[in-house]
């Protein structure tokens, strides 16, 4: 997703439930109870004497505000706030954000006091992708899809995503809204870019499993989004509602491979985009309020049969033709079964259980995503129980080994794409401009290099670029009579405009475990093994030198 709220960043560790409680079918665990049909919220007695599917005869006691609460998963302002949302409304889930958020402690105290106050459990979701859409400010910082895709290494993919599912789990959050599906082939996406794996769909496809794989071994439900595809667009849908011009042929080439591949990867949800596709529905409806899109395509053709979650309603994209009452309708009716962050929560909910009443939404559609979205509570075994232990979440959360993988990914995506003869640097003198220059000369020093501030007194320089775009060759130009490497610390395009520098790598990220395996890799301490995801500096997707 991507919302119109602050961003910020978190960490992981062990799983807070057994995996045979919160992954798989909790029923062949042989220890999970589920609710009785008879009683909402109440776990039935022995395993032995309940149904094989429990969940039709659980959706017809529930009333029809219940059914309609299940679908909703608000922002909330504070624990009372939040409290209230479930008394009142009976939301299915509630989504967390850097203010919700202040410790790993009281996180997991919050989620308690959540799921305690709830009759169903609640999915606690977060929109923490890693890189540069994370939200807890606590979580261990990982640098992000394009640059795992740079390793090329589906296991990295993993091994990041369950170290950060395993945090979220300690401090009981249990889905989250990731990892991004999109294949960036647009330098100028002025939403997804580093977001994504990079340009190929066989390789983010390939990326997509090992997240997926990663999240949900550690008991946290994963989104693959944006569906039918974000990666080619030139409007931002938080601000706007995109027009996407790609054939169904193209999107069939382009776009919906990752999508396929998280379907047979067993991806427990799917985000919607608020973009127009109009070789996919001429209707000029945004694909979260499409049937054709979502229905049609997702359900029918690719045959998704998890739960289909909106991007938040709060954006442009989704308000930009119908009124705020009318949009959450549109968007069950279309085949979502969550309704993420609506502007108003009374109003949405009035409307949807308005629209039961009168016919406009079947009760059959509404009891299909109410049990989609009981069942993905079942499969992360929330049924089972969803207390989690404050005190270990505080030594789950940024443990020694998370932060060793962190380096681990960091290291493997540092990318060579060109070297005239000054990499490395080693026994130079080096003059280092850009962002994050400071942390990026004190860890070249720890690598025995000399740095200057002084670039007469150089035997070369070092440009950081983030996000420079075009602005880069003026930069490079600048550093006039010295050798220059730049390091794209953010979007690699920037590349795209270094032609006259000596030396050019790209970390994708300006974390400072991403400018620590910089500095190890401009010393010679690192040897680069990263590939370019996508084209950059001239040279090709699958692009990437190393040294002798």
């Amino acid at each position: 997703m991507g919302v119109t709220r602050p961003i910020a960043v978190v960490a992981a560790a062990a799983l807070v439930l057994p995996l045979a409680s919160c992954g798989g079918d909790p029923a062949k665990a042989g220890s999970s109870a589920k609710p009785s049909a008879s009683k909402p919220g109440k776990a039935s007695a022995a395993p032995g004497t309940r149904k094989a599917d429990w969940i039709p005869g659980y959706v017809a006691d529930m009333s029809l505000p219940e059914k309609v609460g299940q679908l909703f998963v608000p922002t909330f302002s504070s624990e009372s706030a939040a409290k209230e949302a479930i008394k009142k409304y009976h939301v299915g889930g509630l989504i967390y954000f850097p203010g919700n958020m202040h410790s790993p402690k009281q996180t997991a105290e919050q989620s308690n006091a959540l799921q305690k106050t709830s009759k169903v459990p609640l999915l606690l979701g977060v929109d923490e992708e890693q890189g540069i859409v994370s939200r807890a400010p606590f979580i261990t910082s990982f640098p992000g899809n394009m640059a795992l895709g740079a390793t090329h290494d589906p296991a990295q993919a993993r091994a990041a995503a369950q170290v950060t599912g395993t945090e979220l789990r300690a401090v009981g959050i249990n889905q989250n809204y990731a990892p991004v599906a999109d294949v960036n082939v647009n330098p100028h996406n002025p939403v997804i870019g580093v977001r994504s794996f990079g340009s190929d769909p066989a390789q983010v496809s390939t990326m997509l499993g090992g997240a997926i794989a990663g999240y949900q071994a550690a008991g946290v439900a994963a989104t693959a989004k944006h569906f039918p595809g974000h990666g080619d667009t030139g409007t931002d849908s938080h601000t706007g509602l995109p027009v996407i011009k790609h054939s169904r042929t193209t999107w069939e080439r382009l776009d919906a491979p990752p999508f396929k591949a998280a379907i047979a990867d067993g991806v427990d949800s799917i985000m919607s985009a608020h973009i127009v596709v109009p070789g996919l529905d001429k209707s000029g409806d945004p694909s979260t309020l499409s049937p054709t899109v979502l229905t049609g395509l997702l359900r029918g053709t690719l045959g998704f049969q998890g739960v289909i979650i909106t991007d938040s309603l709060e954006m442009a994209g989704a308000r930009r033709k119908y009124p705020d009452t009318v949009v959450p309708v549109r968007a069950v009716n279309a085949g979502a079964d969550q309704l993420l962050m609506p502007p108003s929560l009374s109003r949405a909910h009035a409307a949807v259980v308005k629209a039961v009443h009168s016919g406009k939404i079947s009760e059959k559609r509404l009891d299909d995503a109410v049990a989609r979205v009981l069942r993905l509570k079942e499969k992360r075994g929330l049924f089972s129980g969803t207390h989690v232990d404050p005190a270990r979440a505080d030594k789950v959360v940024g443990s020694a080994g998370n932060k060793a993988t962190v380096r681990q990914v960091a290291e493997h995506a540092v990318t060579l794409v060109r070297n005239e003869g000054v990499l490395p640097l080693a026994k130079k003198t080096v003059y280092v401009s850009g962002p994050k220059s400071a942390p990026l000369a004190a860890a070249l020093r720890e690598h025995g290099v000399h740095t200057t501030a002084s670039l007469h007194s150089a035997d070369a320089a070092v440009l950081t670029t983030l996000n420079a775009g075009s602005a880069t060759a003026a930069r490079v130009k600048a550093l006039k009579g010295k050798p220059v490497v730049v390091a794209a610390l953010g979007r690699p395009y920037d590349l795209n405009s270094a032609d006259q520098a000596k030396g050019a790598l790209a970390t994708y990220s300006s974390s400072s475990a991403s400018v620590a395996a910089l500095a190890k890799a401009l010393s010679g301490d690192l040897k680069p093994t990263g590939k370019l995801p996508v084209p950059a500096g001239g040279k090709p997707a699958g692009h990437g030198l190393t040294y002798g």
